[in-house]
C-alpha cells in the first residue's frame, strides 16, 4: 500500500502542494528511486535520506522504494522533499500510526538526520492554510519566518528522530510562538537635518503621498542621497495583508532574517532598496539560472533609489518600463512566465554632466556640449516619460549651511503623507493600489475636474511644453496629490501650477 504525504513546491513567489508517494516491491534490494521530474537536487535526496536514517538508528526497508512526486508534470528543484520522502519511507518500515492528510511536511536533511532550513517557506505556509490544513511540520530555523502566516499550528523540527518520535507519540513538539522582536529603525537620516533644499523636500513628499516616481539632478555632494534615504521615515506603515506580500517575495529570495530584517519590525516598515550601478538587468529584474526576485520585487510597496542613474546599463535601465507602467514584471522562461510583483516608488538620482560640475558657481565643467548630450541619451524618452517629477538638487553655500533654521521633521511629513493616503484609499476604492499614481486615463477627468482657469492653464502648458499623452494625465494626477496634501476636494489651479513646475525643463 502506498503511503501519501503532502509537501508543497515554489513556483515564482507562490507554491503548489505535492503529494509524496511511497511504495515498496521489486528491484534490487534497498534502492530507492525518485520520479515526478525532480532535478538533481531533489534526485540527490536517496543519497541524504539513506544516510539520515543509518546515522538516527532507524533501519531501512529491505525492499526496492519508488518514490513519486506527484503531479508529475510539475518541475521539482531545491531540496526540500528530504524530510517528507524519509518519513513516507519510515512509514511503510514501521506503520506510522498517524494522520497525514491534515499536515504538510518540508524540509532538507543533513547526512546526520539534522533538519536544514529552507528558502521560501511563507508561500509554502500560505499555500498549506488554503488547502485547508491543520499543521505544517518545518525547519526550526524557518519558525519565525512562518509565523507571519495566521491560524496555521507550526511544528518547528530540529532532526529526523525529533520528529518521529512526534508522530509516534513519545515525545510530542510544542507547537512554535512567535518571538516578539525588537523594532528596527530603518534609517537615521531626518528631513530636519537636511539643509535647505525646500523644493526637493516637498517633490519628495508628493511622491511618497501619491506613489509618484522622481528624478534628482544635481552636483556631487549637492544632498541627493541623503535626501532619497530620509524618504524611509515618511513612508506610510504597512497593512498585514502588504507586510504578508513583501515577506513572501523576501522568503523567496531567502532574504529573511530573524532580528534582523524589517520585515519582522513591529514598526512594519517598507522596503528600501538601492542597488549599485554596476548591478545587471538580471539583478533588477529577477531570474537566473536559479530563479531569485530581482531588485524591483525586493522594492515592491517601498522604495526603489537608483543612484548614478545614467551608469546604469542601457539594457538595465529600458527594462524598467514595464514595472514602472504596470507595477509588475514578466519573466520569460523556457518551461514558462513568472509574473512578479513590482508596484515601487522610484526615486532616482544623477548628475548634470558626466564631471558633474554643469551649472556649479565657481568650477569650471571640462565636459563638452556632445558628451553631455551622450551621458544624457543614456535614459530615453520613454523612461523620462515615466517619471512624474523632475527636480533640481543645488549645492548649498556656507551661509545656507550654517543657517540654524527650524525645518520640519519627517514625522510631521510622514503625518501628512498618511492623512493623504487616506484620502485617496477613499477615493479609489476600486483601484490597486489606491494611489493617484494608479488612476487609469479613463477616470482622470472625473477624479481630477478643473475649472475654467485650471483647463486654460493645463492646455497652453501642453501647447507649449509639447507634452506627450502620458505626460499630460501625469500632470494631472500630480495635481490630485497635491491638492490631497492639502486636504482639498477640487484641483485648483495653485495645485496645477505647483505640478507643472515638476515637469522637466527643455534645453
Amino acid at each position: 500500500m502506498a503511503i501519501k504525504i503532502l509537501s508543497a513546491a515554489v513556483t515564482g513567489i507562490d507554491a503548489d502542494i505535492i503529494e509524496i508517494e511511497a511504495t515498496a516491491g521489486g528491484g534490487d534490494f534497498g534502492q530507492i528511486t525518485i520520479v515526478g521530474l525532480p532535478d538533481v537536487s531533489v534526485s540527490e535526496a536517496k543519497e541524504r535520506v539513506r544516510s539520515a536514517l543509518f546515522n538516527c538508528g532507524l533501519e531501512f526497508p529491505k525492499r526496492k522504494i519508488t518514490v513519486n512526486l506527484a503531479p508529475a508534470d510539475l518541475k521539482k528543484s531545491v531540496p526540500i522533499y528530504d524530510l517528507p520522502i524519509a518519513i513516507s519511507i519510515l512509514s511503510l518500515k514501521y506503520k506510522l500510526n498517524f494522520d497525514f492528510s491534515t499536515c504538510l511536511i518540508v524540509g532538507e536533511l543533513s547526512l546526520t538526520g539534522e533538519v536544514r532550513k529552507i528558502k521560501g517557506i511563507i508561500p509554502i505556509t500560505i499555500k498549506a492554510k488554503e488547502y485547508n490544513l491543520k499543521y505544517i511540520f518545518l525547519p526550526n530555523e524557518n519558525a519565525q519566518e512562518a509565523s507571519l502566516v495566521k491560524n496555521l499550528i507550526i511544528f518547528p523540527i530540529n532532526s529526523l528522530n525529533q520528529l518521529i518520535n512526534h508522530l509516534n507519540q513519545k515525545i510530542i513538539i510544542t507547537p512554535y510562538k512567535p518571538k516578539e522582536l525588537l523594532t528596527i529603525a530603518n534609517s537615521d537620516v531626518d528631513f530636519a537635518d537636511i539643509r535647505g533644499q525646500s523644493t526637493a523636500k516637498r517633490a519628495l513628499e508628493i511622491a511618497i503621498s501619491g506613489g509618484h516616481n522622481i528624478l534628482m539632478s544635481g552636483p556631487p555632494g549637492s544632498g541627493k542621497t541623503m535626501l532619497a534615504k530620509a524618504t524611509r521615515d515618511i513612508m506610510p506603515p504597512l497593512s498585514d495583508i502588504e507586510k504578508l506580500e513583501i515577506s513572501k517575495i523576501y522568503s523567496i529570495a531567502g532574504n529573511l532574517k530573524d532580528n534582523s530584517c524589517h520585515i519582522f519590525s513591529s514598526s512594519q516598515e517598507r522596503p528600501f532598496r538601492s542597488p549599485h550601478h554596476s548591478a545587471s538587468a538580471a539583478a533588477l529584474l529577477g531570474g537566473g539560472t536559479k530563479f531569485r526576485p530581482g531588485e524591483i520585487s525586493l522594492a515592491h510597496l517601498g522604495i526603489l533609489f537608483l543612484d548614478e542613474f545614467p551608469e546604469f546599463s542601457r539594457y538595465a535601465i529600458e527594462s524598467l518600463r514595464q514595472p514602472l507602467e504596470e507595477g509588475s514584471i514578466t519573466i520569460n522562461r523556457a518551461n514558462g512566465n513568472l509574473h512578479l510583483p513590482a508596484n515601487f516608488i522610484l526615486i532616482a538620482a544623477m548628475n548634470p554632466c558626466p564631471c558633474g560640475l554643469k551649472g556649479v558657481l565657481g568650477k569650471n565643467c571640462l565636459c563638452s556640449l556632445e558628451k553631455i548630450r551622450s551621458y544624457r541619451r543614456k535614459i530615453s524618452g520613454p523612461i523620462l516619460d515615466r517619471i512624474d517629477l523632475h527636480i533640481e538638487v543645488s549645492n548649498l553655500n556656507l551661509k545656507e549651511l550654517e543657517e540654524n533654521t527650524n525645518t520640519e521633521n519627517s514625522l510631521a511629513i510622514k503625518a501628512r503623507v498618511i492623512k493623504a493616503r487616506e484620502i485617496q484609499s477613499k477615493r479609489l476604492l476600486h483601484i490597486s493600489p489606491p494611489l493617484n499614481s494608479a488612476i487609469p486615463s479613463g477616470q482622470i477627468k472625473k477624479l481630477c475636474e478643473l475649472n475654467t482657469n485650471s483647463e486654460k492653464l493645463i492646455t497652453k502648458a501642453a501647447e507649449t511644453l509639447l507634452f506627450s499623452n502620458r505626460s499630460y494625465f501625469k500632470i494631472l494626477k500630480i495635481a490630485r496629490t497635491i491638492a490631497d496634501i492639502e486636504a482639498s476636494e477640487k484641483v485648483e489651479e495653485k495645485h496645477l501650477a505647483e505640478a507643472l513646475q515638476y515637469r522637466p525643463r527643455l534645453e
